[in-house]
């Protein structure tokens, strides 16, 4: 049975992505609802129908009383057997499957796959993002948007289908059954329902801005606790316990003030039902009992009318809650869209066409790209690597370097100018054709929370075993991979890695990072200080790796240390966006320029050391 309802809907169901999601509330939940329309429908009138049975039940109630006051005790049975009996039975049999469905309906198909759904779409559609569009918020955030927003959206449409849909279809049938029974009984239960309506009004004006206020910090303490767990390091090196404490508590404080604030309206809101429910009870049965004293109503009357009243009393506090909590979850939702609805900029051209493989040319033709700003980043270079060539990129922090770096790899849209690669405009081309072109290795290379295989298996989900220890073996790791064990008991290449890769030393992540570079065995490699991590008997080692790695492809190579680019068949020298000089490594000594007066200067040492040196003269 459970399997029947779970399968109704599939979550997983083959969608059409768009980079536009909608911005407004109820657009942006309708693209969600298309493959639950049936459903939805199906749960509403089960809803209704649960709430037919229950105001019936009060109602056959009254008649039940006036049944036994009418007929004596002995005659009951004899005049009524039958009718009891079919009641017996529609409260035995068919009450319990009207109300299997519809609980079935919203707990074995509704709640788990709308949620499912919301946060499937919202996952794929975040990650089409852009390397900037991450840079410019806290992972911890987007990431509880993403885990809050699904639930959110699941819980809006149970108290859709659980209070609302019941409560209004309750309260009609009520009042039907009421002025069934006499008229004038609707008009204090009238007066009570407009009262209510007001409060509900009141209260969800006041509690919609209020949560999705204590919503917001209640994310910012999230984005501020994972911030600093993610840089423990940082923390316990510099010894700020005690700072970050204080920057938490900045924000905690902040979510308890919020929180303090809507919880007062609750309070308020409680206050206030409890007296209109009592002017309902008093009203209602009240006026009941006057008109059975005036003999103008019967004792089952006023037991109907003390039952619907004291159901609604305590009916009234969960619609009331159900209302505010409905509206909360939509505050959540509107939170949430902030990020999971944002547009997709980056995004390939239309009819863009996978790159072409080819020997590996790269053109930059009056490239300039400064972040949005009037300076920093690229200012109008131009540069022509042959197939095959090896060129050292150098310069200071902020030259230009890993810009460059980041818009050959289409992180980013150029501003102005363009690259090619093999003759084909990179703007053009799949981004993931792009990307699968190219190599890299940072200066950070931080791995998957995964075990050591699955990060290697990165470079290429489909290689052998045997390729997989290959790449690991010239990148200088296999030995130590197989060594490794982790709490669980994996290990070698099954062992976790922990958190970016956390349990390795600097060294081994950035040889794992090697060998998945190698396994990948891209026609273009881009090394951004590759050995940098890496002590010197072990760079020496896979320096050798990484010249047999760079044979027949173009390589880009970012380095401080320039003994580590000396060989290369190019140097490209980089300041303040723009290419001061070109050329080999010996043509540049004998040029006796930046480059040559630098590498006097540097015996061992970095290049960020010596410019600031020559900044100073």
């Amino acid at each position: 049975m459970f399997q029947f309802f779970e399968q109704l809907v599939d979550p997983y169901v083959p969608y059409e992505e768009t980079d536009t999601p909608p911005q407004r509330l109820w657009p942006f939940l309708r693209q969600y609802t298309q493959p639950f329309k049936k459903v939805f429908w199906a749960a509403g009138v089960m809803s209704i129908l649960g709430a037919i049975v229950e105001i019936w039940l009060l109602s056959y109630m009254g008649r039940l009383v006036d049944m036994l006051t009418e007929t004596g005790a002995k005659e009951v049975w004899n005049a009524h057997s039958v009718e009891l009996l079919t009641i017996a039975l529609f409260i035995l049999l068919a009450r319990p499957i009207i109300y299997g469905t519809q609980v079935a309906l919203l707990n074995n198909t509704i709640i788990p796959n709308f949620g499912t759904i919301v946060r499937w779409r919202a996952h794929r559609h975040v990650l089409r993002q852009s390397v900037g569009w991450f840079e410019n918020d806290f992972a911890g955030r987007i990431a509880n948007r993403i885990m809050q927003t699904p639930p959110a959206a699941g819980d809006v449409a149970f108290q859709v289908f659980d209070a609302i849909t019941f409560s209004i279809a309750y309260l009609g049938g009520a009042m039907f059954i009421l002025g069934d029974s006499d008229p004038r009984l609707v008009v204090p239960m009238a007066i009570w329902f407009v009262l209510y309506a007001f409060l509900v009004r009141w209260t969800v004006k006041r509690i919609g801005p209020a949560s999705t206020a204590s919503s917001d910090a209640r994310s910012a303490v999230t984005g501020r606790v994972v911030d600093s767990y993610t840089n423990i390091h940082s923390v316990k090196m510099f010894a700020h316990h005690d700072r970050e404490v204080d920057y938490a508590y900045e924000a905690i404080e902040e979510a308890r003030r919020t929180f303090k604030v809507e919880m007062r309206y609750y309070t308020l809101m409680d206050l206030a039902l409890v007296s209109l429910n009592g002017f309902l009870i008093v009203s209602v049965v009240g006026w009941a009992i006057w008109l059975w004293s005036a003999g103008t109503a019967s004792i089952g009357v006023v037991a109907v009318a003390t039952a619907l009243t004291l159901r609604l009393n305590g009916m009234s506090g969960w619609i009331m809650f159900a209302i505010s909590n409905l509206f909360r979850n939509l505050g959540v939702i509107v939170e949430g869209m902030g990020t999971i609805a944002q547009p997709v900029t980056l995004t390939d051209a239309p009819g863009a066409k996978p790159l072409q493989p080819g020997p590996g040319k790269i053109g930059i033709v009056n490239l300039s790209h400064h972040y949005g700003k009037k300076q920093g980043g690229l200012d109008k270079i131009s540069l022509a690597i042959n197939p095959g060539e090896k060129v050292g990129l150098v310069g200071r922090s902020g030259a230009g370097k890993t810009t460059l770096v980041k818009l050959l790899l289409r992180f980013y849209d150029a501003e102005g100018g363009q690259i090619l690669i093999d003759g084909q405009d990179i703007a053009a081309v799949t981004q993931d054709s792009l990307r699968m072109a190219i190599g890299m290795v940072q200066q950070d290379s931080a791995l998957l929370h995964r075990s050591v295989r699955d990060n290697i298996l990165y470079g290429k989900p489909d290689a052998t075993e045997e390729e997989m220890i290959s790449a690991a073996k010239k990148a200088e790791a296999h030995d130590f991979i197989q060594r490794l064990e982790d709490s669980k008991g994996n290990k070698g290449y099954d062992a976790q890695v922990g958190e970016r890769g956390v349990k390795l030393s600097g060294g081994q992540r950035q040889r794992v990072a090697l060998a998945r570079v190698i396994l990948k065995d891209a026609p273009i490699l881009l090394l951004d200080e590759a050995t940098s991590a890496l002590d010197s008997e072990v760079e020496a080692a896979i320096q050798s790796t990484l010249y047999g790695m760079m044979e027949g492809k173009t390589v880009i190579a970012i380095a401080h240390r320039l003994s580590t680019i000396a060989q290369m068949d190019r140097i490209v020298v980089m300041e303040q966006g723009r290419v001061i000089e070109d050329g080999s490594h010996d043509a540049l000594l004998e040029k006796n320029g930046i480059y040559a007066r630098l590498w006097k200067r540097q015996s061992g040492g970095f290049l960020a050391d010596d410019l600031e040196d020559e900044a100073a003269e």
